[in-house]
């Protein structure tokens, strides 16, 4: 379950700069305290960038050979998203 509770309270401040920083860079009008103006897709857009700046997802090709019968031997990529 998700929740927007920070695990390091010292981080809170570190969050919200860069937060700003994210939402400057794509051109949203993001102020401190109320941003009852904003939609929600601008939220959330500002939010995923967040999650993908902090938690970058990297791809994984593992090359393979597949059979078809009509073809006889193919080349075949699995692609697998690694989180760290």
């Amino acid at each position: 379950m998700a929740s927007n509770r920070v695990n390091v309270p010292e981080a809170r401040n570190a969050l919200d700069t860069m937060k700003y920083e994210i939402a400057r860079e794509l051109g949203i009008n993001l102020k401190q305290g109320y941003n009852g103006d904003l939609t929600s897709r601008d939220n959330g857009y500002v939010g995923g960038n967040m999650v993908n700046v902090r938690i970058p997802v990297r791809i994984k090709i593992f090359p393979r050979r597949s059979w078809t019968q009509s073809e006889g031997l193919l080349p075949v990529k699995y692609e697998v998203s690694i989180t760290f």
